[in-house]
């Protein structure tokens, strides 16, 4: 049985833990072995992002010593597991870098690329828009948008249409950034906060009713402009983990 590192990102385990739980479950219905390393810590990429690289390689290293063992990583955060696949060859040792980084996965990039499933057992009858976070989008190349000159293969919609009675309707400038940008938002917070408010508008325009994610601090960011949207981490979808089903 092939064992799996769960890695639970900061955003996660503090705020959205039960995007935490869908993870593990999913993981877990289909036969994985699945160990939370109870030690484990960030990833280092706020960190790395402002510039503190001699602070960030500790806790790559922390990290590579938590999760080096598995055969495979899997979180629900592109943003962090874009920090381990790109960026982690700036702080740690080649060896350690390539040994890490061909096996860590975007929980979702992981359904979509190792398991190839088929589909869910779950219902979630309502329309959806999906936000394509920059690193998933760009770093991790989840999928692109059509305004794209690049194939359409968007693997977070692919994995949506599986999913009996969801209904996927399209974001207008889908590729463009929320504005969170982790710093960012707090550095230039003028410009993080109009970038989010014209995502916004694009949504309601779309008459989705729920804005989906695979970044939950894009989507915090989002729903932190405007208490009246719903926001879902696209795992809770594919567990049946809503507040319909509780």
């Amino acid at each position: 049985m092939k064992k799996i590192g769960l890695f639970i990102p900061c955003f996660v385990d503090s705020i959205y833990p039960r995007v935490g739980v869908a993870t593990f479950k999913i993981l877990k219905d289909l036969g994985f072995e699945v160990i939370y390393p109870k030690s484990q810590t960030c990833c280092g990429q706020p960190l790395f992002n402002s510039g503190f690289k001699s602070e960030a390689k500790e806790l790559s290293k922390k990290f590579y010593s938590e999760f080096y063992e598995f055969d495979y990583i899997v979180a629900p955060s592109a943003s962090c597991i874009s920090m381990i696949r790109v960026h982690y060859k700036d702080l740690l040792e080649k060896d350690e870098f390539e040994k890490i980084s061909r096996k860590s996965f975007e929980i979702c990039e992981f359904l979509h690329d190792v398991v190839s499933i088929d589909s869910f057992k779950t219902t979630f009858t309502h329309k959806v828009a999906l936000h394509k976070s920059c690193h998933g989008l760009r770093e991790l190349e989840l999928g692109v948008s059509s305004e794209l000159n690049l194939p359409y293969n968007d693997k977070i919609e692919n994995l949506l249409k599986k999913v009996d009675g969801l209904e996927l309707v399209e974001l207008e400038r889908a590729d463009e950034c929320c504005g969170f940008g982790g710093t960012f938002s707090i550095n230039e917070s003028e410009v993080s906060i109009k970038m989010g408010k014209d995502k916004l508008e694009n949504y309601k325009k779309s008459g989705a009713e729920f804005l989906v994610g695979y970044d939950n601090s894009c989507l915090m960011h989002l729903a932190s402009l405007d208490s009246s949207i719903k926001v879902l981490h696209i795992v809770e979808i594919l567990a049946g983990l809503t507040d319909e089903n509780f």
